[in-house]
């Protein structure tokens, strides 16, 4: 059981799902908090639910306010950046990059594959941390 939480960690970090930041979470977790990592995870997507409903509703207004749109990912992204989720990081630059020069199409395009990065990790991350409480 550790051997495939250790396998599957490393897969996370292999296919460029998780950065380095991810790593540093988990120096900060100790015996006396066992879920650090997981706590921390589990609160960006609670709050990541939060950051894409306003980016939803923000796209459905027209005219589109590329300014909002861009300081809600700039949330989105930090808090990404903040657990090491670096393919949802990638994706959320890319959606500001289409808000700067006011590409709709390109925002709308770029936020569906920011979910389903978002909405991958967290299957990963989730079978990851079932995997890693029971092999303790």
């Amino acid at each position: 059981m550790e051997r495939q939480a250790a396998y599957l960690r490393n897969a996370l970090f292999d296919q460029g799902y998780l950065d380095e930041q991810f790593l540093q979470l988990e120096d900060l977790q100790d015996e006396t908090n066992p879920h650090f990592v997981e706590e921390v995870v589990k609160l960006f997507y609670t709050d990541s639910v939060r950051l894409i409903q306003s980016i939803e509703l923000t796209l459905k207004n027209t005219p589109r306010d590329f300014e909002k749109l861009d300081k809600i990912m700039h949330q989105f992204k930090g808090s990404s950046t903040s657990i090491g989720a670096k393919k949802v990081k990638k994706e959320c630059t890319q959606f500001q990059e289409y808000c700067n020069v006011g590409n709709v199409e390109g925002c709308i395009r770029e936020f569906q594959e920011v979910k389903q990065e978002h909405a991958a990790l967290k299957r990963k991350l989730e079978h990851y941390f079932q995997l890693a409480r029971e092999a303790r």
